[in-house]
């Protein structure tokens, strides 16, 4: 205990030669003095075992609050460009996206024939651009958010191309690449709390010239597996690049429990789809969604239908 306290002491008189005083100027954002709350800092702090450097922090125990970052969804918006809203009712989008997210709850809750390593990651993508998987990801999304039993985490792992704060009018600020660049970012910080309750956002964060080495990382691996296990009736929702045009996603891929791959009818070709699912064999579970078809069963009952280009 002695040499915690001794180690607790001189982080103390690190943050006061640094200019951090607790009697003068506002200290940033959850810093405190008191020597009990070093302690637990010291003794909580996770270290990656070979570089010495800190891993991206994940969620604490205490959940994801303090979350400073919150954003009301526009219903209205969100319908009138073909999106599922809370109210959605029975139409055709709402009632095609309850039969897509049915097998992806079952597999990323442990209720399906075989348990799925990390099911409740679910990596959303595409062969090309344009097929419509960011329109995927946002349904599937929101979809899920109106269950009574699984909250969810859309994530914007389409690094170079975000579109999710456009979508949904979110900040870009901190999000995922600055959780593994920066050793001052908590979870909580990243994170976007919106107007419905089981629904959370994390940006892409900074741009970053390295985008494809640090989401190969074992930071990466790591903050995934702690995201992964921390809450169990969380479903993690990665809105990643298209397959064939950047490595991004093969390499999330690799640390997917699931993943969706959206296809365009009668726009992506077979040599095109057969290409992008021979980079993602490493996963055991793949579904794929038919997005923009003219006509669907369901449609036809509810006489609904939005023909999305996004994504």
């Amino acid at each position: 205990m002695s040499s915690i306290i001794e180690q607790a002491a001189k982080r103390l008189e690190e943050l006061q030669r640094a200019g951090v005083d607790g009697a003068g100027e506002a200290a940033p954002a959850g810093a405190s003095f008191a020597a009990e709350a070093a302690v637990v800092a010291l003794e909580g702090r996770p270290y990656a075992a070979r570089s010495g450097r800190e891993h991206a922090r994940a969620p604490s125990h205490d959940g994801d609050a303090p979350s400073t970052r919150r954003i009301d969804l526009d219903f209205g918006r969100l319908k009138a460009r073909g999106f599922v809203t809370p109210d959605s009712g029975a139409t055709q989008i709402a009632e095609e996206f309850r039969v897509i997210k049915r097998p992806i709850i079952r597999n990323a809750l442990g209720r399906g024939t075989a348990r799925v390593k990390h099911g409740n990651l679910v990596m959303v993508t595409s062969a090309l651009p344009s097929e419509g998987k960011t329109f995927t990801s946002l349904n599937l999304a929101l979809s899920i958010a109106t269950e009574v039993d699984s909250t969810v985490l859309l994530v914007d792992g389409d690094v170079a191309h975000p579109s999710i704060p456009e979508q949904l009018g979110a900040p870009h600020g901190p999000g995922l690449l600055d959780l593994l660049t920066r050793d001052d970012l908590d979870f909580s910080d990243a994170l976007v709390k919106t107007n419905i309750d089981k629904l959370s956002l994390l940006p892409a964060g900074s741009r970053h010239r390295r985008s494809t080495e640090l989401l190969a990382s074992e930071q990466m691996a790591s903050l995934l597996r702690q995201m992964a296990s921390r809450y169990s009736d969380r479903i993690i929702i990665f809105d990643s690049p298209p397959l064939l045009a950047t490595t991004e996603a093969r390499v999330l891929a690799t640390n997917m429990g699931q993943i969706v791959m959206v296809v365009a009818a009668d726009a992506t070709s077979q040599h095109a789809v057969n290409q992008a699912l021979a980079t993602i064999e490493s996963c055991d579970i793949v579904m794929m969604v038919l997005n923009k078809a003219s006509r669907t069963d369901v449609g036809t009952y509810y006489g609904y239908y939005a023909n999305d280009a996004s994504g």
